[in-house]
């Protein structure tokens, strides 16, 4: 039986990321989704007080947070702002294979600098010709007497030509489609590696995401994660880990949309009173709240399973669909509280529906989300 209350300890971290977001993130949000900018000021600031590289352990130098503490405080960036959110999610995700596969000696080497100052990591899975289907990733890893070396572009990648790290995903052998991917730990600095296109996205634009190219990219035989072929099913486990991070930042968009819509609902008059006494604003408040509740809660269950040492994929699958469903839907129904005004940019509400719409399709779109779940059924 899972408890779904959190301790006093994870409600004192709730707190220091609800102060963060209220005082670093809340204020500028808005101008960086204008720039399209990476946010350095507001990373260097949650680095100094803990609140960056939340999943690397203590051992190496990291927070060692539980898995419920980090979604917590998840949920409290990305409700100041999804794109801001996304540089902590990505850094999360990139170092989670290494977490996941990587020799004491790899954790060592590649995470322990992570915790000495500010660092970007990068997750290189998606190519042009392979999204939801890794099956048909090109980019390929030759192997010779000194390593391998990788040639091959990924696309809508976090962090892409600006990472320190990037844990790239590469076939070793294309004749094994998926059972021939293995996955490689690639510094930054490595000759061959480049940034190609920076991406112009509708929102969540404060996460800089960009191409990656590859030509012949050199990597020692140290640099491989786990064994030759592996490389699919690290991906997949990482994937049931921080699935629930996505879910946690949907979350967190979807209420903030709520609590805006709420408090505009109360000061607008409309009819010689707040619209906030019209039964039909009521209702569709009441089902916003309702949305947010039941998805937060499976977000809760999933992350609570991952720290036992059982993650879910059927749970967190579930926990990113019905959550990114729920922030698309929310904040479409909150825009709508607003009227006219929610479609100006002078109100937060246009930039949380273009920022929630990321939500249902990256680290796997709903449709794929939805096949996970009924295979898992079906089973």
């Amino acid at each position: 039986m899972i408890s779904f209350e959190i301790s006093q300890e994870q409600k004192q971290i709730m707190e220091l990321a609800c102060k963060f977001t209220k005082n670093e993130i809340i204020p500028v949000a808005a101008e960086y989704d204008t720039k399209a900018e990476m946010p350095w000021p507001i990373i260097k600031k949650a680095f100094e007080i803990g609140l960056w590289n939340l999943n690397i352990p203590e051992e190496y130098g990291g927070p060692g947070l539980d898995q419920v503490s980090e979604i917590l405080i998840y949920e409290e960036l990305a409700y100041g702002c999804l794109g801001i959110f996304g540089s902590f999610a990505g850094n999360s995700l990139a170092l989670t294979p290494l977490l996941i596969a990587g020799t004491d000696q790899q954790k060592k080497k590649f995470l322990e600098p992570f915790s000495e100052k500010p660092k970007l990591a990068a997750f290189a899975l998606t190519e042009p010709n392979a999204g939801s289907d890794a099956s048909n990733v090109s980019t390929t890893a030759k192997k010779d007497s000194n390593g391998y070396i990788l040639n091959g572009t990924k696309c809508f990648i976090t962090h892409g030509g600006i990472a320190n790290l990037y844990t790239v995903f590469a076939s070793t052998d294309r004749s094994k489609g998926i059972k021939g991917l293995s996955a490689f730990l690639v510094p930054g600095d490595t000759p061959g590696l480049t940034m190609g296109k920076k991406e112009d996205k509708m929102g969540d634009r404060a996460s800089h995401i960009g191409e990656v190219i590859l030509e012949n990219v050199r990597v020692p035989l140290d640099n491989l994660l786990g064994r030759e072929g592996e490389g699919f099913k690290i991906a997949m486990k990482t994937l049931d880990i921080t699935r629930p991070t996505i879910a946690a930042g949907a979350v967190g968009v979807a209420r903030r949309a709520l609590d805006e819509a709420k408090n505009y609902a109360k000061e607008r008059i409309q009819f010689g009173k707040p619209i906030a006494d019209q039964q039909a604003i009521q209702f569709m408040l009441a089902d916003m709240a309702m949305e947010i509740m039941s998805s937060r809660a499976l977000v809760w269950q999933a992350a609570a399973k991952i720290e036992k040492g059982e993650p879910d994929t059927m749970l967190s699958a579930a926990a990113k669909c019905k959550a990114s469903d729920t922030a698309m839907k929310v904040t479409i129904d909150a825009l709508q509280v607003f009227g006219g005004y929610g479609y100006m940019k002078e109100y937060p509400m246009e930039k949380l529906m273009r920022d929630a719409k990321i939500t249902q399709i990256y680290e796997g779109t709903n449709q794929i989300q939805r096949i996970v779940i009924a295979s898992q059924l079906l089973k």
